[in-house]
């Protein structure tokens, strides 16, 4: 008796144990896919002589913005091409050529630099440069409710309406994200994404 009933532990104790493996495996490669990804998504263009060097600042940064547009659910009525914009004085140069024509689910990324405040509700990425950080309650307002995912690289542009914000931590690019301002645009950020951001803005 005693051994019969022992004997449903003997066999789901290890695939208990197996499925939490699994699940540990499965979140770690989740989060090691992002962190590689940064690399990727730019060395898989540039050739082998960007993958020998070391990644700038804004190598690193142009390849998170590619990875934030493909982490956001885009709502049916953005079109094939998602335009990231750069407003103000562009800190990227070449490493943002290096995305332009990129697929990015089924669609493909264009890029336009020096777009004046009018017309950045024609765009679905808009990285506010630290340049133009001071129009940052205008740039807001001009794409309030609209499809456009704002990203910025300034201390506390997370607290003041930007749904990604690019930090520097220890030498290390990481990142903010205000949910509730990916919300008004109706954008979605993915989870997985969410529980990389050093900060999550709800």
């Amino acid at each position: 008796m005693s051994r019969d009933a022992a004997t449903p532990l003997k066999r789901h104790g290890p695939r208990a144990g197996r499925r939490a493996d699994l699940r540990g495996r499965a979140a770690s490669a989740v989060a090691r896919a992002l962190r590689l990804a940064s690399c990727v998504a730019l060395c898989a263009t540039a050739g082998p002589a960007l993958a020998q060097d070391p990644p700038t600042e804004y190598r690193l940064k142009a390849a998170f913005l590619y990875n934030f547009a493909a982490f956001t659910e885009w709502p049916v009525e953005v079109g094939p091409t998602l335009r990231l914009c750069i407003h103000g004085a562009d800190p990227f140069g070449a490493e943002a050529d290096a995305l332009a024509g990129k697929a990015v689910g089924g669609r493909s990324l264009g890029v336009q630099r020096r777009v004046g405040l009018d017309a950045l509700p024609s765009c679905h990425m808009v990285f506010v440069a630290a340049s133009a950080m001071a129009q940052l309650p205008r740039i807001v307002d001009a794409v309030r409710g609209l499809p456009v995912l704002l990203v910025a690289d300034s201390p506390g542009a997370a607290h003041q309406g930007v749904a990604l914000n690019m930090t520097l931590v220890q030498g290390r690019v990481a990142f903010e994200a205000n949910v509730e301002a990916a919300r008004n645009a109706r954008l979605v950020l993915s989870a997985k994404m969410l529980r990389l951001a050093s900060e999550v803005l709800r």
